[in-house]
């Protein structure tokens, strides 16, 4: 069972890291990935009634105030799983707000006269204190309590820093500072939660793809019911303006459809009679109908939505590098903060100043600002790529994607339309070019390969009768007639090689009878899309194909971008290749078509399927061309180094500006609010500038 929990509540991202750990060394737990930037926590578990409660138990020992809310997922269906347990998180958010409003304008209120009206007036410490106390009181009741709470649990986070700050801080007579760190703090975790808010929003709009409705008609009368009950080969009605709710083909009607959310393309499509749509589409200005060629859940905006939603739990090695260094992080800096407190007192004499940088390095030591905004960073690239009509399955392949200087294509159907015509049919021993051509498209029915494909659309005629019909990838195909063996392959198969050459030779009771000259058009965009390629960064660009070197150095004369191309392939020769190009090179990336190229694309280091078509290149692939065409590629490759480059730079300046305040404590130089800023304001700045990442234009 494949479980989806939502963490309300959770807004620690150095907690998150912790619960994750805690829920992934729990028995019957397995394949873990809690998600902060949407606070959903996946997990693989054998079914449970009592899931939430275990979930809960768990996390109320780590964090309390999360509540964990109910939102399973399947590969089969349960109707009670979105009942008992759903929650709405916009309520949560509403009351958080006011309550953190209402505490802001107090504590101000309280600090203001602490601070400046007492102060001016010269009234005496003690109304300061109590005034002081009362701001932090309002502002950071809550902070305390759960800072006391970690103490007992022997856990350092940045609840227990700030409580141990702000009483040391009292303890030194500092009672002002006390209380303007605790403000500052309340202030910087408000605006950082609106920060994350303000990204997760914009994520969630990217999978709000899905109708939840479709129309039927039933007695002649217009009907809505939920897309999940909708059977294939149902009629649906699409209003002008309404989203295709599954995939279907129209059956009535003419209508512009705007497919961007699917494909990412900006100009719309022309829908008549037969053309298929996908689900998420939306329809222009007028009505049609359509039936459904697939049930809800196997519609392309479900299939889109669980990619984007397993994409977070699949991660980058910079995240799991984050996640580690965390851990290992705060334990050094709270040592360092110590050392700094206590250690220069025996030579130096005057502990309370030492001890008072030693609070402003325990209070710049948390590690959020690393640990949410770097994880932020790649789950923002992965949902700014699905508005450009690519899905990506996981952050290391966004990673890849970004340090690879290599790009391999497959020819048919990746570089080139894959719409292969018969250009030419040359005769052997006397046969007919017509008696050729009937006993090639016979003999390749049962193949959807594009050669085979291209023959039986020229032959368009009854079959001829033959028997055992056999396929091997990469060998052609064979099949028995009139008692003998008839067999339609490659040059590369034959044993006896003829002078001409050709695509595709058929074979007769072991002769060759006549032979195939296809031809095919390079994608229109192809020549641009490479030519980009090569102005970002790829050294290499690599077209690997089975088909002849006469073929691929037509297509090579039209793609002058291309550095090499490698010709009469099989499978294995092209896996082969793919893993010798990948020892020299940083990295190599793979976009191909079809279920030949399902091994090659697993073997690349992010593998792209083109379109949302061959189930096997998808399964296989990293990333999905949901256009089905190269456009996109340019785009999400500076999408990927942007993304990456968004990380490092986080990193960097998270570690700068914490190395900095502590230096500057450690000479006396820094204040306790400086260690706030150090830790909230800076986490601030960093999910900001990670969330910037969704603003691409399609």
């Amino acid at each position: 069972m494949k479980y989806k929990l939502i963490m309300n509540g959770l807004d620690c991202a150095n907690c998150a890291a912790k619960v994750e750990k805690a829920i992934s060394e729990t028995e019957g737990f397995t394949d873990v990935s809690l998600v902060f930037a949407t606070k959903s926590l996946y997990f693989n578990h054998e079914e449970n009634d009592n899931i939430v409660e275990i979930v809960q138990k768990i996390t109320d020992d780590i964090e309390d105030g999360v509540e964990v809310n109910f939102e399973k997922t399947h590969t089969h269906n349960h109707e009670h799983c979105h009942h008992e347990h759903c929650h709405d998180g916009h309520s949560h958010n509403s009351k958080k707000k006011i309550e953190l409003s209402k505490i802001l304008l107090f504590s101000a209120i309280a600090f203001a006269l602490a601070a400046l009206v007492l102060d001016l007036l010269k009234v005496n410490e003690i109304a300061v204190a109590i005034l002081s106390v009362a701001a932090i009181i309002m502002s950071g009741y809550k902070v305390f309590i759960s800072g006391v709470k970690s103490v007992t649990k022997l856990r350092l986070d940045e609840t227990t820093l700030m409580t141990v700050a702000v009483i040391a801080a009292f303890a030194l007579g500092q009672f002002v500072e006390g209380a303007m760190v605790t403000i500052l703090y309340g202030i910087g975790e408000t605006l950082e939660d609106k920060a994350v808010e303000h990204s997760r929003k914009s994520i969630e709009k990217i999978a709000n793809i899905r109708a939840d409705e479709a129309v039927i008609t039933e007695n002649g009368i217009e009907k809505s019911v939920p897309t999940e009950k909708v059977s294939v080969g149902t009629e649906i009605i699409i209003k002008p303006y309404a989203k295709v709710p599954i995939d279907c083909v129209v059956s009535e009607g003419e209508s512009n459809i705007d497919t961007s959310a699917i494909t990412g393309e900006s100009m719309p499509i022309s829908a008549k009679e037969g053309t298929n749509l996908l689900s998420g589409m939306v329809n222009g200005e007028r009505l049609i109908k359509a039936k459904t060629t697939k049930l809800s859940q196997d519609s392309a905006a479900s299939r889109i939505i669980k990619l984007v939603e397993e994409a977070s739990t699949t991660k980058s090695q910079r995240e799991k590098l984050i996640t580690r260094f965390a851990a290992v992080y705060t334990p050094i800096v709270i040592l360092i903060s110590l050392a700094i407190a206590f250690i220069p007192p025996i030579f130096f004499g005057n502990i309370t100043q030492w001890i008072y940088r030693g609070l402003v390095c325990l209070v710049a030591s948390c590690p959020c600002a690393i640990v949410i905004s770097i994880p932020l960073s790649y789950y923002s690239g992965i949902g700014a790529a699905s508005k450009l009509g690519v899905l990506f399955k996981g952050g290391k392949y966004l990673e890849a994607l970004a340090k690879a200087d290599t790009m391999a294509f497959d020819k048919t159907g990746t570089l080139t339309e894959g719409l292969l015509t018969i250009e030419k049919i040359i005769p052997y021993k006397n046969y007919k070019t017509e008696d050729i051509l009937a006993m090639a498209a016979s003999v390749e029915k049962n193949s959807s390969h594009p050669i085979a494909e291209a023959i039986k659309t020229a032959y368009g005629k009854e079959y001829l009768n033959m028997s055992s019909y056999e396929e091997k990838s990469g060998g052609g195909v064979s099949a028995v007639y009139n008692g003998k063996t008839v067999k339609c392959v490659g040059y590369r198969n034959l044993t006896a090689k003829p002078e001409d050459i050709a695509d595709a030779y058929l074979v007769y009771d072991n002769e060759i009878i006549g032979a195939f000259r296809l031809k095919d058009k390079v994608r229109n965009e192809a020549p641009e899309v490479l030519s980009k390629l090569r102005s970002s960064g790829f050294k290499k660009l690599v077209m690997l194909t089975g088909d002849g070197k006469a073929n691929a150095e037509k297509i090579k004369n039209d793609l002058p971008a291309l550095t090499e191309i490698h010709a009469e392939l099989l499978p294995e020769q092209k896996l082969e290749l793919v893993n010798g190009l990948k020892e020299k090179s940083k990295g190599v990336c793979f976009v191909g078509d079809g279920i030949n190229d399902a091994p090659v694309i697993t073997a690349s280091d992010c593998g792209f399927a083109m379109g949302l078509g061959s189930e096997a290149a998808i399964a296989s692939a990293d990333a999905v061309l949901t256009s089905g065409n190269l456009k996109a590629l340019p785009k999400v490759v500076k999408l990927a180094k942007k993304t990456v480059n968004t990380a490092k730079s986080n990193i960097i300046f998270a570690l700068c500006i914490k190395a900095l305040v502590i230096i500057l404590a450690s000479f006396g130089m820094a204040q306790i609010w400086m260690g706030v800023v150090a830790d909230t304001g800076v986490c601030m700045l960093c999910v900001l500038w990670a969330t910037r990442i969704l603003k691409v234009k399609r």
